[in-house]
């Protein structure tokens, strides 16, 4: 058998280390060039872009009109621009310097940055202007896409953004560029809690795309809301029964999502009748009250996942090490109330920005199981009244900004 050595070249041109085949240096020394004529142009590019240079309130948001545009660093990255984003509540809260410890510590380690200036924003819809060297062939410059930020990096609260290529799709064409950028952030946080933390459609919907869950039950606590809205809508295309508390004025909304049963969640004669339907593979907590909810329900349940997890605001308060101890603490106190109560274990979902997750929802969008809910749409010149209405609460879908 004859043996065949690859070399390998470091490429100076690029901002960071990146390394080439040059086994296949054609292809390699083309979008090689590619990426030296973008990276010239990039220099003349201008955006507009919300930053904060401190953590606060609102008043810290600053619009800069006359920023550079973000080079591409890494060989898998694409340049975005953003025709529609959204504001989340994990905006707000990191804008109040909420996991500040744990992200900046990521930021510097990960792409030598530094902690100011921070722009916000985590999902969006948008165009792919410019490709690393080695992103994904799914992907082209001039494609219409959809995507989100991990937390770490610089969000889409501008005109441009860097983001890497496992979190970017083609946006299903169905869709409005509002409508698309409303999906991603709170779809992958319900997917992830589900599949990832609950283990929902067993070890392929954890590694693969191919969902399940056929014939599990499933209560969705808070179903009006943005994750809980996007947990209905996932569950139902996957044949789950679906049961939903929410506001007595969403109770028709929600069941329009799907939900097989729906309470008001202030009215205690509606909340007895859930007993009927218990007990629950999994209670899907998307309502805030994350630990302190999971001991006081009165309910059968196998697994209670919540997205209220004390991690990043443990370390923030008492530092790295003994956030930590009290994290674990937290976790074990947690499930010994769980247990002896309810016989099921207390779980954490996050925002995970994984590709098959992307995949996931990406396909199901496309055969029209997912309804985007936007409450409300502002100006990219008036986000900070986006910002108001999330801090209000009691939405019904997104608040979205339309950049273009």
């Amino acid at each position: 058998m004859q043996t065949r050595y690859i070399t390998w070249k470091r490429c100076s041109f690029l901002p960071s280390a990146v390394y080439i085949n040059t086994s296949n240096l054609n292809r390699g020394v083309s979008k090689a060039a590619n990426t030296i004529n973008a990276s010239k142009a990039n220099y003349k590019l201008k955006m507009s872009a919300w930053q904060i240079h401190n953590y606060g309130n609102i008043e810290e948001l600053q619009v800069a009109t006359d920023l550079r545009s973000p080079c591409i660093q890494n060989a898998s990255a694409c340049l975005v621009r953003v025709r529609a984003t959204t504001v989340n509540p994990i905006d707000v809260a990191m804008l109040g310097g909420y996991g500040a410890t744990i992200l900046n510590m990521m930021r510097c380690k990960l792409s030598n940055s530094i902690e100011f200036p921070i722009i916000l924003g985590r999902e969006f819809c948008g165009e792919v202007i410019q490709c690393g060297i080695d992103v994904n062939k799914r992907l082209t410059v001039g494609d219409r896409v959809w995507g989100v930020v991990p937390l770490h990096f610089q969000g889409s609260h501008a005109q441009h953004v860097i983001v890497p290529d496992y979190c970017l799709s083609k946006a299903p064409n169905a869709l409005s560029d509002e409508q698309a950028a409303s999906v991603l952030y709170a779809g992958l946080t319900a997917w992830s809690g589900l599949y990832i933390t609950g283990g929902f459609g067993g070890a392929c919907g954890v590694i693969s795309s191919s969902g399940g869950g056929e014939n599990r039950r499933v209560l969705v606590l808070g179903g009006s809301g943005s994750v809980g809205s996007m947990a209905i809508q996932i569950l139902k295309s996957q044949k789950a029964t679906v049961i939903s508390t929410c506001r007595d004025d969403a109770i028709e909304l929600v069941k329009n999502l799907g939900a097989d049963y729906v309470v008001d969640y202030n009215n205690r004669a509606q909340l007895q009748s859930l007993h009927s339907y218990a007990p629950f593979d999994i209670v899907l907590d998307c309502t805030g009250q994350a630990a302190k909810k999971s001991s006081e329900i009165d309910l059968q349940f196998r697994q209670y996942i919540t997205f209220s997890s004390p991690l990043l605001h443990n370390v923030d308060h008492f530092g790295v090490g003994t956030g930590m101890i009290k994290n674990v603490s937290h976790f074990f106190e947690s499930n010994k109330k769980t247990l002896t109560k309810s016989g099921g274990l207390l779980k954490y979902g996050f925002f995970m920005p994984v590709q098959q997750g992307i995949e996931f929802l990406t396909r199901i969008t496309e055969k029209k199981q997912i309804l985007p809910l936007i409450d409300s749409c502002f100006p990219f010149h008036q986000l900070q009244r986006g910002f108001e209405k999330v801090q209000c609460g009691h939405l019904r879908g997104k608040v979205v900004i339309s950049v273009t």
